[in-house]
């Protein structure tokens, strides 16, 4: 009921156009802007004017500033709560939220000691205690408001309005996911790596899209992606990534797309949808991902 909760309000489908329009615009605007650039080249001739943490700052504030304008815009114009942007339940569910941060940020922490242990030539040690701390209280406060801005956006207000609009829930689905991996497509990642890379992209789009759905609301696709993003941003940083930080290792290795690529999506992911579903008792996936929506009486 995450999308058909907003049924019985009075909302001027018109109200979902300008700031999805906008952020899609902005995407393919910086696409064709940085299309024969090196972005990597750029982040860091801005690391070495102005250093890693003012770099960080300007990379992901404009993000997170995006947060504040989305739930400003759903509160103030459109004139709805910030709960039915969240979530069908009562009220938002905060145990979901750390179950699935702490569920992936373990993983996380999990498979990068795996690697630092099977090919400890791969790393350095980074760790500089007084950076670290300075990069720790921004990562604290500004990622968390990043990755709840792309959630709020993508999985909250555009999956709503084109469910509505097309009485679908798979056309949102659909749309949200490719649009969410697109909206990287000027990573430097993407110049190191390939296009290949859109898979991992676009995959994880679809897997947010899927928790979403199945279980009626953002909890667990908001604390996924702040565990991803966080916890990343603290332990591990290499010189080809759009987060270069004061992290505690850094990875010295040439990136593999296959392995870096494949594993999230078609091993990861999977698995954890099972332990979501066991979990929460996820049922008829068929209707909740493909069907269209249901009436409110």
């Amino acid at each position: 009921m995450y999308i058909e909760q907003l049924k019985s309000k009075k909302i001027n489908l018109a109200s979902y156009i300008p700031i999805p329009l906008g952020f899609i615009l902005l995407i393919f605007f910086n696409f064709f802007v940085s299309d024969g650039v090196d972005t990597n080249q750029v982040i860091q001739q801005t690391i070495n004017s102005i250093g890693v943490n003012l770099t960080f700052i300007l990379l992901i504030a404009p993000l997170a500033f995006g947060l504040l304008l989305v739930l400003f815009w759903v509160k103030f114009i459109q004139g709805l709560s910030i709960r039915s942007l969240t979530t069908s339940r009562v009220k938002i569910d905060w145990k979901r939220f750390f179950f699935s941060f702490f569920l992936w940020g373990t993983i996380t922490v999990l498979m990068i000691l795996a690697m630092y242990s099977m090919h400890p030539e791969n790393f350095v040690w980074n760790f500089k205690p007084e950076k670290f701390f300075v990069f720790l209280f921004l990562a604290l406060v500004l990622i968390p408001m990043q990755t709840s801005f792309e959630e709020y956006l993508f999985r909250g207000h555009m999956m709503q309005g084109l469910g509505l609009a097309f009485n679908s829930r798979l056309i949102p689905l659909v749309v949200t996911s490719v649009l969410f991996g697109l909206m990287h497509i000027s990573n430097p990642e993407v110049d190191k790596v390939g296009y290949v890379i859109m898979i991992y992209y676009i995959g994880t789009g679809f897997f947010l899209g899927i928790i979403t759905l199945m279980d009626e609301g953002l909890e667990l696709a908001l604390g996924f992606h702040a565990a991803n993003n966080l916890v990343g941003a603290l332990l591990l940083t290499s010189d080809w990534t759009a987060f270069q930080t004061h992290s505690v290792f850094k990875d010295i290795s040439e990136p593999s797309a296959g392995f870096d690529v494949l594993t999230p999506v078609f091993i990861l992911f999977p698995i954890l949808l099972f332990i979501f579903s066991k979990v929460y008792g996820w049922k008829n996936w068929k209707e909740k991902l493909t069907g269209k929506l249901s009436t409110i009486n």
